[in-house]
């Protein structure tokens, strides 16, 4: 297919691939910069916006206390700020969780940069319109009359990640950017030094030429590819569901596979507990993150069979759901029950639990209309019940042996399994409550994935992507976002990956204006 030039001038002071949070900051920033005709294409339809659309919207960072995230947020009345319990989150308190979620595989300059920069990032995002709330709903529990905010991560976006993508998008059209939805990229052009120098897209249907002085990639990894799951993370992984975009089929490894050096965990992504009657192939513009069941630590799993397989409360949630969905992927028929009883039941967000919102959602008066509605085998029912009875023992003893530890979902409670009398195999850690007292509550659940971990090799400090051929940065070409690797493993801290993108979207944007000014294409 010949590819053909614009009638109008195909020369644009910046391109960016990609249009989430990460693509959103990267042009952003070089608008701000001053540079002229910063051009944004996007794969998807007009209103999209990657992997950010389906997200809760959650920014993990450092603040020194209360007072520090007050001023970024829009939904806290001083009379509210009052009943707030809420410790500060340091560098070492960011740096551990970093090092902790990835069993010190992160790379350690990768690290240290998302740490320092993570305050100035979510700053700058406020600054240019980004409406951030307290995330009581997710991250914090009313104990005794007082918000309780618990994982270090407080701060989420207006409607989730909805209303990012619509103030991402807000912010671009106020700085000059323009947007080409519905513009996939096929390859990068290169000059005969080797700089990127502009990049080929699929525009109104007509392959076009575009010219920049640079070219960043944000345009997500390949989790919505089912044949490089397979190939990458491993047999199964086909059958995964995919939590977000649908257009993240790994368009800029392809483009960049002889030119760019590839680093971190190619077979590690984040993946979650995820409603087994959402969509398989894409995740659901309506409901988007609710789909998410993260309530697990107030109750028990039980895969198909009516076995534990996890430690439900080994941490917080946003430091183990992210890698909880690659276990229930793991069990037969890759599905898994989540359940409750009438003491914690009350404790589940509506917006992942509700009747309309959880699809195969089971309650019920008995432990016996239960099993029977759960699991159509009687061995399987056998089985339940035996966990359960197991599990109930276990906890009682914990309780009789420490009668002074007190039930509280914000604080890890010791609540467990385990005392000298009796102890699970398998533990629950922490909020562990006998699971026996009607109503009681099951929720199907399954593996949905949201992004992979491989990458990219950037420079920490600019963004410029790394050439496989010489060690030095490829002139012209930067990456943010999902594509870069190195910084994640097996897991991750919740809520860090869109200050990742933030972070290095900015650095990209800022590299990106030096090199427009160097070619006259600034203001």
């Amino acid at each position: 297919m010949a590819v053909t030039t614009m009638p109008s001038d195909p020369s644009f002071g910046a391109i960016i691939v990609g249009g989430g949070n990460a693509g959103y900051s990267a042009a952003t920033t070089a608008a701000q910069a001053g540079v002229r005709n910063v051009l944004l294409i996007e794969k998807g339809p007009v209103g999209t916006g990657g992997n950010t659309y389906f997200t809760a919207g959650a920014y993990r960072t450092v603040f020194a206390g209360l007072a520090d995230v007050l001023p970024l947020v829009c939904n806290v009345a001083p009379e509210e700020a009052e009943k707030i319990d809420m410790e500060a989150y340091t560098e070492q308190d960011f740096m551990a969780d970093l090092n902790r979620m990835t069993e010190g595989r992160t790379d350690p300059v990768l690290a240290r940069t998302l740490v320092r920069e993570s305050r100035d990032a979510v700053g700058w995002l406020k600054s240019v319109g980004v409406q951030f709330t307290l995330s009581f709903n997710r991250q914090a529990y009313v104990v005794d009359g007082r918000q309780k905010f618990w994982g270090g991560m407080v701060l989420s976006v207006k409607d989730g990640g909805k209303g990012l993508v619509h103030d991402h998008q807000t912010a671009a059209a106020a700085a000059g950017v323009t947007i080409w939805f519905d513009t996939p990229a096929l390859s990068l052009i290169t000059s005969a030094s080797g700089a990127v120098i502009g990049i080929e897209v699929l525009h109104s249907g007509v392959p076009t030429r575009l010219l920049s002085p640079s070219v960043t990639l944000a345009c997500g990894g390949f989790e919505s590819n089912s044949r490089m799951r397979a190939q990458c993370l491993g047999p199964g992984w086909d059958l995964a569901y995919v939590r977000g975009t649908p257009y993240n089929n790994g368009d800029g490894f392809a483009m960049t596979e002889n030119l760019a050096q590839t680093v971190g965990n190619w077979s590690g992504c984040h993946s979650t507990a995820w409603d087994a009657a959402a969509p398989k192939d894409f995740g659901d513009p309506v409901l988007t993150n609710a789909y998410t069941k993260s309530g697990y630590p107030l109750g028990i799993v039980v895969n198909a069979e009516g076995k534990r397989f996890v430690d439900e409360g080994v941490d917080f949630r946003n430091f183990t759901y992210a890698k909880f969905g690659r276990e229930i992927l793991k069990q037969p028929g890759g599905v898994a029950w989540q359940l409750w009883d009438d003491k914690t039941i009350g404790w589940l967000r509506s917006e992942e639990y509700a009747d309309d919102v959880a699809k195969q959602k089971i309650t019920a008066a008995t432990l016996e209309e239960l099993v029977g509605k759960m699991f159509a085998a009687y061995s399987d029912q056998q089985a339940f019940l035996a966990t359960l009875d197991e599990y109930n023992q276990a906890v009682q003893a914990n309780r009789t042996e420490f009668p002074e530890r007190k039930w509280d979902p914000a604080v890890k409670d010791s609540l467990s399994t385990q005392s000298s009398t009796r102890r699970l195999a398998l533990p629950k850690s922490n909020w562990a409550l006998t699971i026996d007292k009607a109503p009681f509550v099951a929720v199907k659940v399954t593996c949905g994935i949201t992004f992979t971990f491989g990458g990219l090799k950037i420079d920490p400090d600019t963004a410029a992507v790394i050439s496989k051929h010489t060690d030095d940065p490829v002139p012209g070409l930067f990456c943010c976002g999902e594509m870069v690797g190195g910084l994640f493993w097996g897991n991750y801290p919740g809520g860090s990956g869109l200050t990742a993108g933030t972070v290095w979207g900015r650095k990209a944007g800022r590299e990106a204006a030096k090199l427009a000014a160097a070619a006259g294409m600034t203001a």
